[in-house]
């Protein structure tokens, strides 16, 4: 009798894709289906159950996952979010300081070649920071001993929030605090944090979803920890 009847359900194939897989546990094709249920008689479809319902397909492991698994990106598509996020942290905190110290430049473009961007160096930098809404000469401002003021801010916020928006959702903890203390390096590769500079960090950290509290502490254990340039 079990051989005789059943009900299973009848495919469709929409689409062609990767995602990551959450069976395979890494990056795979995938096949956007819908379809629906059917009693069958003899393996033949002859009464459809229910209404229509949609899945997603690993071309790999053939589990089928809810079509909300899309919204996780693949793990390639996550390090470069975490490339950009990083990058635009350390552009919006140099912005924030001021581009007059030689250690904060430094710095700086350190971070951006850890982020991914390969010999990364000074002439970038500033180049991007000059994109963002005009840079003062650093020179003069550095044999006083002062930062250099970068104008449109309203630039680098928006880079901010383009670059932390897609990301913030899928880090660990971990991963999120660790992106708030490379900010904190940069602000303080010359000296204690200027307040634009620590006004800025919180902003970054509210945007990551930390609380307050993770902020400060994070923020000021970063200020009492030796680093060297």
């Amino acid at each position: 009798m079990t051989c005789l009847l059943g009900v299973r359900a009848r495919w469709r194939t929409d689409s062609l894709g990767e995602f990551y897989c959450p069976g395979c546990g890494g990056d795979r094709n995938h096949r956007r289906q819908h379809g629906r249920r059917w009693f069958r008689l003899f393996g033949a479809p002859v009464l459809p159950l229910g209404g229509s319902i949609s899945c997603v397909q690993c071309t790999a492991c053939a589990r089928r996952f809810p079509v909300e698994v899309l919204r996780a990106p693949t793990t390639a598509r996550l390090g470069m979010l975490l490339r950009d996020a990083q990058y635009a942290i350390v552009i919006a905190v140099l912005g924030a300081g001021g581009t007059g110290s030689r250690a904060a430049r430094e710095a700086a473009c350190e971070a951006a070649r850890e982020a991914g961007f390969e010999e990364y160096g000074e002439a970038q930098l500033l180049a991007a920071l000059a994109a963002l809404g005009g840079l003062e000469r650093p020179g003069a401002s550095e044999q006083e001993g002062r930062a250099a003021p970068l104008a449109g801010s309203d630039g680098s916020a928006l880079q901010l929030r383009s670059a932390l928006d897609p990301l913030t959702a899928h880090l660990a903890p971990q991963g999120l605090q660790r992106l708030l203390l490379v900010g904190a390096r940069v602000a303080l590769a010359d000296g204690p944090y200027r307040p634009a500079e620590r006004e800025l960090l919180t902003a970054v950290g509210c945007s990551l979803r930390l609380t307050a509290e993770e902020i400060d502490s994070l923020l000021d254990a970063a200020a009492h920890t030796p680093h060297q340039n």
